[in-house]
């Protein structure tokens, strides 16, 4: 089991340090970034040791890696013949990507290490300004914490999450490419916003914002309702990104077509919750 100091600069980003004027300045600042621009990045929140430490883990997972190739639309969803041709849901794109889901990752490995540990949940809250009854670990066995691999010419075209609130840690990089590009804030939770929707799709780079995250880089942001993507990579080195995943609703987890497609199986869990979240969008 790794100590929070082994993988994380604790110095800089005092997560473990409940009630401390640097947890509370680290708090604050999040929470303006994410104010003025929708996403929040705590550069090298886990150092060089810890790094070392997650490469390792995910080399040694990355064959149990779902792979997938398909079309799909920004809401992990089937076409819907009713609506008009040309409408956001019925717009399909080629997707590439491979996930290792959260049943290949131990509690006394790094990445489940960080995402159990016990400061960094209610910073995460704290940040996000949300209160202890609407936040809540995503409670799916292959999607709580997971790693996205992505290799030569992959990458994801645009989607929202079916999480609420989303938190990556970028692990390694790919020689080229994998940039981040969003949104933010796109829909509500009772409004699709679907002619918005439909604008970013035509090409419309108005709104559109994007980052190049580094190795050790901690991302805070709300991809329930902010479209994004990540570009196309290329060269022999893979591209990882440990995601940590938190909701609103306590049990909630993903919905079936959506993991299916993702992570290439359904287990009983998903089938008895469906449905069960604190909106009516699409996914």
């Amino acid at each position: 089991m790794f100590q929070l100091h082994e993988l994380v600069d604790v110095g800089r980003y005092p997560i473990d340090r409940t009630g401390s004027a640097g947890l509370a300045r680290l708090i604050e600042d999040t929470r303006q970034a994410l104010a003025d621009d929708g996403c929040a990045v705590l550069p090298g929140f886990v150092h060089a040791r810890g790094l070392h430490h997650l490469v390792a883990e995910a080399d040694r997972v990355a064959d149990q890696a779902h792979v997938s190739f398909g079309r799909t639309n920004a809401y992990f969803s089937q076409d819907d013949p009713t609506l008009a041709p040309g409408h956001p849901v019925r717009r399909f794109y080629d997707r590439s990507n491979a996930f290792v889901p959260a049943d290949n990752f131990a509690a006394s490995g790094p990445l489940r290490g960080i995402y159990e540990t016990p400061g960094f949940m209610p910073f995460i809250r704290a940040a996000l300004g949300e209160s202890e009854d609407r936040f809540f670990r995503y409670d799916d066995p292959l999607a709580d914490v997971i790693i996205n691999m992505v290799e030569t010419g992959n990458g994801f075209p645009w989607h929202f999450d079916t999480n609420n609130f989303t938190v990556t840690l970028a692990i390694q990089n790919a020689e080229e490419g994998g940039a981040f590009e969003y949104v933010p804030n796109l829909r509500r939770a009772d409004d699709e916003n679907f002619d918005a929707v439909a604008q970013v799709l035509n090409g419309d780079a108005t709104g559109v914002r994007r980052l190049e995250l580094q190795p050790g880089d901690l991302q805070i942001f709300r991809g329930r309702y902010s479209l994004h993507r990540v570009t196309p990579v290329s060269g022999s080195t893979r591209r990882y990104v440990g995601i940590f995943s938190f909701v609103e609703r306590d049990g909630m987890c993903g919905g079936v077509e959506r993991t299916r497609q993702l992570y290439g199986r359904v287990l009983p869990l998903h089938h008895e919750r469906a449905g069960l979240r604190g909106d009516s969008l699409r996914d």
